[in-house]
C-alpha cells in the first residue's frame, strides 16, 4: 500500500495531506522453461521442437541444443509460470523432457 501526496494541498499547512492508494505490483515469481538432455531424443527433433513450440530461430534452437547435450539442461524461455506450462506440456508431449522451475531470487 502507497500513500500517495493529495493534488492542491499542501503538506505544511493541511492537516489532510495523503490519500491512500491501492497500486498493482507483481507479486508473481519469474520462472524458467528447462529442457534436460537424454540419450534418447536426436539433436534434430529437440531443435525442430524449440522451433514449433518456444518460437526460436534455427540457429538459437540450435545453440540450446548444445547446451543442453554438454551442460546437461538448460532454461531455453523465461516467462511466467502460465505462459510456460503449456509450453512445457507441448515438449514433453514430444517425448523430451522438461520442467519450469522458479527462478531463484
Amino acid at each position: 500500500m502507497y500513500f500517495c501526496p493529495v493534488k492542491g494541498i499542501d503538506p505544511h499547512t493541511d492537516s489532510a495531506v495523503l490519500e491512500e492508494a491501492d497500486v498493482l505490483t507483481s507479486t508473481e515469481d519469474p520462472c524458467n522453461l528447462v529442457v534436460w538432455n537424454d540419450e534418447v531424443n536426436t539433436f534434430e527433433w529437440v531443435i525442430e521442437t524449440l522451433m514449433d513450440v518456444c518460437g526460436h530461430s534455427a540457429e538459437q534452437a540450435e545453440q540450446c541444443a548444445y547446451i543442453i547435450h554438454f551442460q546437461g539442461k538448460y532454461a531455453v524461455k523465461n516467462g511466467s509460470y502460465e505462459d510456460l506450462k503449456p509450453l512445457c506440456d507441448a515438449i514433453t508431449e514430444r517425448g523430451i523432457n522438461a520442467t519450469v522451475e522458479i527462478v531463484a531470487g
